[in-house]
């Protein structure tokens, strides 16, 4: 009894990083995350840098340990990998990524020269500055689980146009901030629930706020999710059949303005199937003058690429820039690529495109590309506008199976199609497939694990949100002003 008296901070601190995980898709329990936010800013109130950075610490093993377990399945259950080796390369991701919440703790404290009145206030600053650290440049960036995300469906959503998933993080972040400053001390507590309240209202009547407007007539779309099972997709005697099943799925709608087939939907490289079945299928997009968009793995000269192409009027090709570590190249190496032989774990290996890559274009209007979890990053989707009229994501998350992962990576979709005022057609393999409005709502998905089509219509958009103009530069800089203030500012020390 008395070790849990002493250690219930550091008892609960995982059990307050899990109920986080709870506030992100597919549970979308929003106001839990001011709940498990609460909790660690509490907690790193009384302490010393080494002790937050503990608790920091196993507050990261709760949320990654419960929000990206999808490594597992990804790694055992379609990456071919042995058992123990799949457990372990989880263990390790999870204990990785948790220290930069621990890096949070520690920081927090340290800038606020250990003065607990200082700490609530440095938080939301060192929290999203850590946030972009591992979000832009560490490892390629891994921008899962920022906090901005859980608040899609909230007032401070109002935002998203303005500041990016940076700014509404740090919003986030204040807002805990405030709620724990008042009721800690009554005597600011109205100030502090008044600023609450402007805040939130504040982010309320944004969300009226159109930013960007139609361009032209609508587009006729045609999103196709061929539902094809991971272990099944790559083997020969499979391959005619997929080729064949995409084929009928785009002749039944070739009365579409644009047809959208997912990441990698044909399971062999470009020079494989051009002649015999790119080129006809091309034809007969021209015929019906429609466009089919679809990805597809190119490989020349030893270099291999994930490609997404355009057949019909307009055709052209887009190369992934923003690979995925340890799932397209391999960081650190020749370290990495050691630790993963011992564990029999066989990665692929493929060459970013160019950073200025030419639009594709499709139904008269050219769009924004991104495959795969280059949706992740709003600072190279803002890159294209303002000449891009919509985002077309495509993806192919089969390799998570039924985890928390689709629904979180069609969460993030959604905040870009936000921050950009576009709308986004996101094509997957499996699920999910849907069609995001301009201001991040989901108009209509596909059901999931199921062969099928989605069929809407977009508008083209004009225009460009602040956020769009000013991209993450400039709040960036605030925060590393604000925790300059935090530290040095005569004001806190009196």
């Amino acid at each position: 009894m008395n070790f849990f008296l002493t250690h219930w901070k550091e008892i609960f601190s995982p059990i307050a990083g899990l109920l986080l995980t709870l506030a992100f898709a597919p549970f979308s329990y929003a106001y839990l995350a001011i709940l498990s936010l609460a909790f660690i800013f509490f907690v790193w109130q009384d302490c010393s840098p080494i002790r937050a950075a503990f608790r920091g610490y196993l507050y990261g093993l709760g949320l990654f340990g419960s929000g990206v377990s999808w490594v597992y399945i990804s790694v055992y259950d379609y990456g071919g990998a042995p058992q123990i080796g799949a457990v372990l390369l989880t263990i390790a991701v999870v204990l990785f990524w948790a220290l930069f919440l621990g890096l949070t703790g520690y920081l927090s404290v340290k800038f606020s020269r250990h003065r607990p009145q200082r700490v609530i206030w440095a938080i939301p600053f060192v929290w999203i500055l850590v946030e972009n650290s591992r979000g832009y440049w560490l490892l390629n960036g891994f921008p899962w689980l920022q906090i901005a995300y859980t608040q899609l469906e909230t007032p401070l959503k109002g935002f998203v146009p303005i500041l990016g998933v940076y700014g509404t993080g740090f919003l986030l972040a204040l807002s805990v901030s405030l709620l724990i400053f008042g009721l800690s001390k009554p005597v600011k507590r109205f100030y502090s629930l008044m600023v609450l309240a402007v805040l939130w209202g504040s982010g309320a009547y944004l969300q009226t706020v159109q930013w960007t407007k139609p361009i032209g007539d609508m587009i006729e779309v045609a999103l196709l999710q061929g539902n094809i099972k991971q272990d099944q997709k790559w083997l020969p005697e499979n391959r005619l059949n997929t080729l064949k099943s995409y084929q009928d799925m785009s002749a039944q709608n070739w009365d579409a303005d644009v047809i959208i087939w997912p990441e990698t939907a044909i399971p062999a490289y470009y020079s494989q199937v051009k002649e015999f079945y790119l080129d006809p299928l091309s034809e007969q997009a021209k015929k019906h003058q429609t466009a089919i968009v679809l990805g597809i793995p190119y490989a020349e000269q030893k270099r291999y690429s994930n490609a997404v192409i355009t057949l019909g009027k307009n055709e052209a090709m887009y190369f992934k820039k923003h690979l995925l570590p340890f799932g397209e190249y391999l960081p650190w190496q020749p370290v990495s690529g050691f630790v993963l032989k011992i564990l029999n774990i066989h990665l692929g290996s493929f060459t970013p495109g160019d950073d200025d890559q030419k639009l594709l274009i499709a139904g008269g209007y050219p769009f924004s590309t991104s495959i795969c979890y280059e949706d992740a990053f709003g600072h190279e989707m803002i890159a294209s506008l303002p000449e891009a009229a919509y985002l077309v994501n495509v993806t192919n998350d089969a390799w998570f199976g039924d985890s928390f992962e689709p629904h979180q990576h069609m969460q993030i979709a959604q905040m870009r199609a936000l921050e950009t005022g576009r709308y986004m057609l996101r094509a997957t393999n499996t699920g999910v497939t849907a069609i995001v409005a301009p201001d991040g709502r989901m108009i209509d998905k596909a059901p999931m694990f199921e062969k099928s089509v989605l069929r809407g219509k977009i508008s083209p958009m004009g225009g460009m949100t602040p956020y769009a103009r000013l991209g993450d530069q400039l709040i960036i800089f605030v925060l590393i002003v604000g925790v300059l203030f935090v530290s040095f500012c005569k004001p806190f020390k009196r």
